[in-house]
């Protein structure tokens, strides 16, 4: 059965297409019914709703914040701007525009907040790393992978890692195993082969799902590059 998904789907809706008919998730493979797929969808929509009431609720907090305001009032906005570009990332439809606007906000709080700090170079330099560190967040919330992964209710839960990574799109998956260490990449990569194993006793090939641990081990080799020369070379 065809299902309707939506063009620009929330995080709910996203991970419903994930696992459906997905064998990586399940087998034999869920099959979403057309209830399961309304029921996300609601819901995504209750929460785009909620958004656009608070985020109108944020700009004018901003607007009406006094010249004289307190460094305390500042960074608390400077909080709730962020919280909302997160959540931002994981709506549905275009939200192209509100994360744009967060985005201008966010650079006229972090030159009063430089103004503040003239005279400190310490805190100068923290401002800059957390400009560095702000700029790599948001680049890697613009994978809907990463969005749903980092969101605080988020729809991809622990024993759903593994399969969500085989069957997102390269690009995703190529953001998101940024968000994970060598331990943690280490294990991705023998559970995932535990995974493709299975698959493939059930006489599936998974080849899409193998390029995906591609991805994995290349991320993996970035913390750990292979020697140029092999070990007996040096003897």
């Amino acid at each position: 059965m065809d299902l309707p998904f939506t063009d620009r789907p929330g995080r709910r809706e996203r991970q419903l297409q994930r696992r459906h008919n997905n064998p990586l998730f399940a087998w034999p493979p869920w099959i979403a019914e057309p209830e399961d797929l309304l029921a996300a969808q609601r819901a995504d929509h209750a929460e785009l709703e909620t958004f656009r009431t608070s985020f109108r609720d944020l700009v004018q907090r901003a607007i009406d914040l006094p010249a004289d305001a307190g460094s305390e009032q500042v960074l608390s906005l400077k909080e709730e701007l962020e919280r909302h570009y997160e959540q931002a990332c994981g709506l549905p439809e275009d939200q192209s525009q509100q994360k744009a606007a967060i985005k201008k906000l966010l650079e006229v709080i972090m030159r009063v907040l430089h103004r503040h700090s003239d005279h400190d170079p310490v805190a100068r330099q923290e401002l800059s790393d957390e400009a560095q560190a702000r700029a790599i967040h948001f680049r890697l919330l613009e994978s809907p992978l990463v969005a749903d992964l980092l969101d605080p209710d988020s729809p991809i839960s622990a024993h759903e890692l593994l399969p969500a990574l085989l069957s997102s799109p390269a690009s995703e998956v190529a953001a998101a195993v940024e968000l994970f260490d060598v331990e943690q990449l280490r294990l991705l990569i023998d559970q995932s082969e535990t995974l493709l194993s299975q698959l493939h006793g059930h006489g599936l090939k998974g080849t899409k799902a193998q390029q995906r641990l591609g991805l994995i081990r290349e991320r993996l080799e970035q913390y750990e590059p292979q020697s140029l020369w092999p070990d007996d070379s040096l003897t």
